[in-house]
């Protein structure tokens, strides 16, 4: 049976009766293999900064280089629902800006945007939903803001924190989110979060009481030098691709590639052409 697009509406359909897959992906080959598999969302993640361009960390990353990115994986034509993050300052400005930017994105063919941060973005986040444009929202630890809050530290340790992240995850609901992903908290604020609010939550490194989860694919396929306490490698193939990369290098190096070539059709015209 052909596999349908996912929308919205099937996301939300999806919060008490299935778990919601998703995964990051930032280009067109990787996003075909990852749709296949039959995730529900894939995202187009500012991580991209740090584990595709060599940035520090996501505060690099470009509107020019999240567009380029996100048209690369909507020309795959996913049936994952497609989620842009906007990058760093590219809502915090204005209401009219977020809208503008959030609309580049749908113009291209994503289906929705992810923005960081709590309360203090509502009534951004309500002038973009109230645009037409679908946003999912982003609490706990925010990587854009990693810099004000003291790193990429656990929250929600301590109750003041605990109750600060739920009043943003109430705010963001009210605001009109269609989600929310929930970022390295203490686990008992994502399970409350999730039990409070009507929309489906998403966890990455929050425990396992989230409606779903998501993972950076290169964590996930073994591709960095580095990855997060709370993700798990699934295969190597950093060492895969390195083993590979040194087999083709030996070949050529000793003759053994190619092994395979093609010469001139006429044997009249290769020898004129070799005597010359």
């Amino acid at each position: 049976m052909e596999r349908k697009k996912i929308t919205i509406r099937d996301i939300l359909k999806m919060k008490g009766n299935k778990k919601i897959v998703a995964v990051t992906s930032y280009d067109y080959p990787t996003t075909k293999i990852v749709d296949e598999t039959g995730v529900d969302i894939i995202l187009v993640g500012d991580s991209l900064g740090m584990v595709v361009l060599g940035y520090p960390s996501t505060l690099q990353v470009s509107m020019a280089e999240m567009l380029i990115h996100t048209k690369a994986v909507c020309n795959a034509k996913p049936n994952a629902l497609v989620v842009s993050d906007m990058p760093f300052m590219s809502y915090e400005y204005s209401k009219e800006k977020a809208i503008l930017n959030a609309s580049r994105f749908l113009r291209i063919g994503s289906d929705a945007v992810k923005l960081e941060g709590g309360s203090e973005y509502k009534e951004i986040i309500k002038g973009i939903v109230n645009s037409g444009i679908p946003v999912m929202g982003h609490i706990g630890l925010t990587p854009q803001k990693h810099k004000q809050i003291g790193g990429y530290r656990l929250l929600g340790k301590t109750y003041s924190e605990a109750k600060e992240i739920l009043n943003d995850a109430l705010q963001l609901e009210d605001s009109g989110i269609f989600s929310l992903v929930i970022e390295y908290t203490a686990y008992e604020v994502a399970k409350k979060i999730t039990e409070k609010i009507s929309i489906p939550t998403i966890c990455i490194g929050s425990g396992p009481y989230c409606d779903g989860q998501i993972m950076v694919i290169n964590d996930l396929l073994g591709l960095g030098d580095y990855s997060p306490e709370f993700a798990k490698k699934y295969v190597d193939l950093k060492s895969v691709i390195k083993e590979a990369i040194l087999n083709y290098k030996t070949e050529v190096e000793s003759g053994k590639f190619p092994e395979k070539y093609w010469g001139m059709k006429n044997n009249e015209d290769k020898k004129k052409f070799m005597e010359e």
